[in-house]
C-alpha cells in the first residue's frame, strides 16, 4: 500500500532554512501528483506546495511563494521541500501527500494518501 514518510523537521530561528523530505513506497511514484500541506494547532490543513508527476509544473501557496521550493526525484521516489527565510508563522506539522487525480494540486481533500507529518518550529 501507499506509504509516505516525512523527515527533516526541527527547530530553527526566524530567517533560517530547513529541507523536508518525503520517501514514497508502495506505488508507482511517477503516476501521482505530490504536495506538501501544513497544519497548525486549531487550524485547518493548509496547502503549501505541489508538483506534477513529471516534476515540470510546481504550485505554491501565497504565503510561501518566493521562499519555498518543491522538487521531486522520480528515480529515488523522493519529494523535497526547501524552506528558506522561515518565519514564526510557518510553524506547523508538515505533511506529504499523494494524489492520483492528475488535475488536482491544491485541495487537501483530493490527496488520498498522507504521511505521519514532521514538526517544523520557527522561533522569533
Amino acid at each position: 500500500q501507499v506509504q509516505l514518510v516525512e523527515s527533516g523537521g526541527g527547530l530553527v530561528q526566524a530567517g533560517g532554512s530547513l529541507r523536508l523530505s518525503c520517501a514514497a513506497s508502495g506505488f508507482t511514484f511517477n503516476t501521482s501528483n505530490m504536495g506538501w500541506f501544513r497544519q497548525a494547532p486549531g487550524k485547518e490543513r493548509e496547502f503549501v506546495a505541489s508538483i506534477n508527476r513529471f516534476g515540470t509544473s510546481t504550485f505554491y501557496g501565497d504565503s510561501v511563494k518566493g521562499r519555498f521550493t518543491i522538487s521531486r526525484d522520480n528515480a529515488k521516489n523522493m519529494l523535497n521541500l526547501q524552506m528558506n527565510s522561515l518565519k514564526p508563522e510557518d510553524t506547523a506539522v508538515y505533511y506529504c501527500g499523494a494524489t492520483f487525480f492528475l488535475n488536482s494540486y491544491f485541495r487537501a481533500a483530493d490527496f488520498g494518501s498522507w504521511g505521519q507529518g514532521t514538526q517544523v518550529t520557527v522561533s522569533s
